[in-house]
């Protein structure tokens, strides 16, 4: 059986919570939000028995595997202070947890997250973090184009512009998938144990 929302095979994979990332702002919703939200989804899930993916981008000290293609605003040499990708303490990261580190904006490419998404049977996959319109939507476009179910939790999402933000839920998200709330990813989750 599944909800309206979620499969029984639902898996949380959260955007670069780690310490760089959170401490500069974010709209609409702040860091922290972001953070809490993403903890509370993230303590549901396990206490379910599904899994919970944290993902963190993180280069070399020499920035050697940066993405090397040309841009019009070019990232520069990037010395990175120590401990920004470090995932946030709020977390309360566990051993159960899967942990990714992606060298670019997206989590599929590069990594074995594919991987151990089917190796667990998961077909729906729940999304949040920072940034929306940066590494939320580039998984959440690689996820669909892989064939899982998307959710994206709206407010366990931010941006540092608003206008991103908007558009991505707006009219990007909506094409990949569903968007919904924390409360109703957590309802959504409540509705799953009572047909289990």
């Amino acid at each position: 059986m599944t909800s309206n929302l979620l499969d029984p095979t639902t898996a949380l994979v959260l955007i670069d919570l780690q310490r760089g990332i959170t401490a500069a702002p974010t709209v609409p919703h702040t860091a922290d939000e972001v953070v809490g939200r993403g903890a509370q989804l993230a303590k549901a899930f396990r206490e379910r028995g599904l899994p919970v993916v944290l993902v963190r981008v993180s280069f070399a000290a020499d920035g050697g595997d940066m993405p090397p293609g040309r841009t019009m605003q070019p990232g520069g040499q990037f010395t990175p202070p120590q401990g920004w990708d470090e995932l946030v303490s709020e977390l309360d990261v566990q051993p159960s947890d899967i942990r990714i580190t992606k060298r670019q904006w997206g989590a599929f490419h590069g990594t074995d997250l594919d991987v151990q998404l089917r190796r667990r049977g998961i077909t729906t996959i729940v999304l949040g973090g920072i940034a929306t319109s940066i590494g939320v939507e580039s998984t959440a476009r690689a996820a669909y184009e892989h064939g899982y179910h998307v959710v994206i939790a709206t407010d366990a999402s931010a941006d540092r512009e608003a206008a991103s933000h908007t558009h991505s839920v707006e009219k990007i998200f909506p094409r990949l998938g569903v968007t919904a709330t924390t409360d109703e990813i957590l309802t959504a989750l409540d509705t799953l144990d009572t047909q289990g």
